[in-house]
């Protein structure tokens, strides 16, 4: 298979460099790194920490939903929702805190897991959430895995794709113009910085470059897929979400935004349970939950970039105080780019291919600077060291 040029895709820069308050490296795309060594995410984690003051935030968030709410029993804000920790803690807040009235909106996982189903439902039934799952069509999404898989390097596009824009297709057939996200991936973990200080998400341009790897649903037509089949992957138009006066907000912009506390909170409040044991490729129990699909969408981020599900947690629990970077970089060696073993059969399966065309998808995307072959085995050159 023809090798991917993924330095240049990204624009990754050639010389390694990890940040020195955490374990990320300049290999994420979009993360800078200031004159001392520390990256973007967090020195906007010291910022929230000394710089915010979250009783005013909190004041912005009141006024925000007081411009919103609505007094005649219909829904007055989309809460995109998969019934994981994060976006239950939003839901269940706005409308037992703040008087709202939400309506979550699930995309549906590829292949639910036992858990990530259990605690859908019980966010709906605990959480007392109203909930609409948008489920696409089987053979298209099947198709659609193998081929982001294949073009993109990241099996889990098309549901980042319904992750995104169904939401908003909901949004539009109710007229609820307010639709609140959870954290600012780009500001929290490392990314385009534009947006750091500002509640909103662009619709209009911010989508296919930050969510989409550049290449939204609406480009694959060319790899052979109808307009039709992408129907539920596609936005709204920019004319129908500017009619209504559509605003996408980052919660995490008005309160202060720690996974772990979200986790606590929905333990207590929407019956949100974790795994027994670890997820793969990482050492927590509560994180991304849902998906058989998951894990390979993280494991090709470690082959891409070096940097694999446990960089990023432990990345985010060192900026909150919750683990020393000595203790990241234990678990980053200890875990980081662990293969997804439990569904790699369930994979091979739903996408139709063999065990040696997925090592050659999986292969072609390695770049020279990231990676050397020692005794027939891939090894990064360049490892995060304390």
């Amino acid at each position: 298979m023809e090798h991917k040029n993924t330095q240049q895709r990204y624009n990754l820069p050639t010389e390694v460099k990890y940040c020195v308050k955490c374990t990320i490296s300049n290999q994420r795309p979009r993360i800078s790194f200031d004159e001392n060594g520390v990256c973007s995410a967090c020195n906007f984690a010291e910022f929230k920490q000394n710089k915010i003051n979250w009783t005013e935030r909190e004041q912005e968030l009141v006024t925000l939903l007081d411009k919103f709410r609505r007094n005649d029993g219909k829904y007055d804000v989309i809460v995109p929702c998969s019934g994981g920790k994060d976006a239950a803690y939003i839901a269940h807040e706005l409308k037992h805190k703040y008087g709202m009235n939400p309506l979550t909106v699930t995309w549906a996982p590829h292949l639910y897991t036992d858990i990530g189903f259990q605690n859908l439902h019980n966010m709906i039934r605990v959480g007392d959430l109203a909930n609409v799952l948008g489920t696409p069509a089987g053979q298209t999404h099947k198709k659609l895995t193998k081929l982001s898989f294949e073009i993109l390097g990241d099996p889990f596009q098309p549901f980042i794709y319904g992750q995104t824009n169904f939401p908003l297709q909901v949004a539009v057939q109710h007229q609820v113009p307010l639709i609140m996200y959870g954290e600012n991936g780009e500001v929290e973990y490392g990314g385009d910085m534009k947006n750091a200080f500002n509640p909103k998400r662009d619709y209009k341009s911010d989508h296919k470059k930050h969510y989409f790897s550049g290449l939204g649903p609406e480009d694959l037509t060319k790899y052979g897929v109808s307009e039709n089949d992408l129907v539920p992957y596609m936005a709204p138009s920019n004319e129908s979400l500017d009619a209504m006066g559509a605003e996408i907000h980052f919660y995490g912009y008005y309160k202060k935004w720690v996974p772990q506390e979200n986790y606590y909170y929905c333990v207590e409040n929407t019956g949100f349970k974790a795994n027994p044991v670890r997820s793969e490729g990482t050492y927590s129990k509560y994180a991304s939950l849902d998906d058989q699909i998951d894990g390979f969408h993280y494991y090709l981020a470690h082959v891409k970039f070096g940097l694999g599900r446990c960089t990023s947690d432990t990345a985010h629990e060192i900026r909150d105080g919750h683990i020393t970077r000595e203790e990241g970089v234990a678990l980053v060696n200890k875990f980081d780019g662990e293969f997804p073993a439990k569904y790699f059969k369930t994979f091979l399966e739903y996408c139709d291919i063999t065990e040696e065309y997925f090592w050659e998808v999986v292969d072609s995307w390695r770049s020279d600077h990231l990676w050397s072959k020692v005794n027939g085995e891939w090894k990064l050159k360049h490892p995060i060291k304390d």
